[in-house]
């Protein structure tokens, strides 16, 4: 089979598996960019490359431009996306074997969690949109908070809230759970507490006040101001001009935004005691070496924190 064919049928594969439009869009830009630099080395058009044909020498030479102007971190998505592509292959038949295994990737460390920063800032935050600070033609704080408190109280990626139904809020007042279909179609489902299925209730009141009191279980849990489907813009739009209302757009750090909101319940996980597994299972990682990272870092801004204190400094004059 050649390339573009095998391409075209991975990302079909990847489609029944029902992963989310922003990943598909990634695993298909890391599928093409390579194959781009396979048909530049070649000279030949990916529809007459043998997938087959591809050894790890060719390979090696497209990464290595591939990654001439890119991050680790791209590098290393791209080089996972095609280890999956060639064990797709091999179950297909379509190629003898995968050749990844011998085109080196760069080691990168867990990027560094990135919660908001300053010990009351979540809480001044919710406090703040629930009094109604961010302005807006047609404002709906109750809808904001409960947008805002379920990604601080559950840790959701914003991906995966925006697919959130009606259904997904699952069980009975008091034993309420959170139904989350998370990466690779991994589902995972999240105690709600009571406060925040509160607030979640009120919003789902205001909601039916504005649009209509039916609210079957495959609607989308979280709307925009017409009712429709909550995009990812919208959401960024949303959490960005919250912080700005409330006073603490300061306090994201660079590179973060919505998902600061995440980093910052894990963080307050490991700072409770939680384990790596514990993180793990509610944030839906795949490998406890990312929920480590959140206890790594607590434990070093906790000795940060004993360093900085002027007695000891009085100890070392003492010693």
């Amino acid at each position: 089979m050649d390339l573009a064919r095998l391409v075209e049928s991975y990302l079909e594969h990847l489609q029944a598996r029902k992963l989310a439009a922003n990943s598909l869009r990634a695993y298909r830009r890391d599928l093409e960019s390579v194959a781009g630099e396979l048909v530049e080395l070649t000279g030949t058009p990916a529809e007459r490359i043998a997938a087959d044909d591809l050894d790890p020498s060719m390979l090696r030479s497209a990464f290595a431009r591939f990654a001439a102007r890119r991050s680790a971190a791209t590098v290393t998505r791209a080089w996972s996306t095609w280890n999956g592509f060639f064990g797709f292959g091999v179950v297909e038949g379509a190629v003898s074997g995968n050749p990844m295994q011998v085109v080196p990737k760069p080691r990168s460390a867990p990027a560094a969690p990135k919660p908001l920063q300053g010990e009351e800032t979540p809480e001044r935050l919710l406090r703040q949109v629930a009094a109604g600070v961010r302005k807006a033609r047609n404002p709906w704080p109750e809808r904001d908070l409960a947008i805002l408190a379920t990604l601080l109280c559950t840790g959701v990626r914003s991906a995966e809230l925006l697919e959130l139904t009606v259904a997904s809020l699952a069980g009975r007042a008091g034993d309420r759970r959170l139904h989350v279909q998370g990466k690779g179609g991994k589902s995972r489902s999240i105690p709600i507490e009571d406060s925040l299925d509160g607030l979640v209730q009120t919003y789902l009141r205001t909601r039916k006040q504005r649009f209509g009191n039916r609210l079957p279980g495959a609607e989308p849990l979280f709307v925009d101001h017409r009712g429709e489907k909550l995009q990812r813009g919208g959401l960024q739009y949303l959490v960005r001009r919250s912080l700005q209302a409330a006073g603490v757009s300061d306090r994201v750090q660079p590179g973060a935004m919505v998902h600061a909101l995440r980093h910052t319940f894990a963080t307050r996980l490991a700072e409770d005691g939680a384990s790596a597994a514990e993180i793990a299972k509610l944030l839906g990682h795949s490998s406890m070496n990312s929920s480590q990272t959140y206890i790594d870092v607590t434990a070093r801004e906790q000795r940060l924190s004993v360093k900085a204190n002027r007695t000891l400094r009085v100890l070392g004059e003492l010693g």
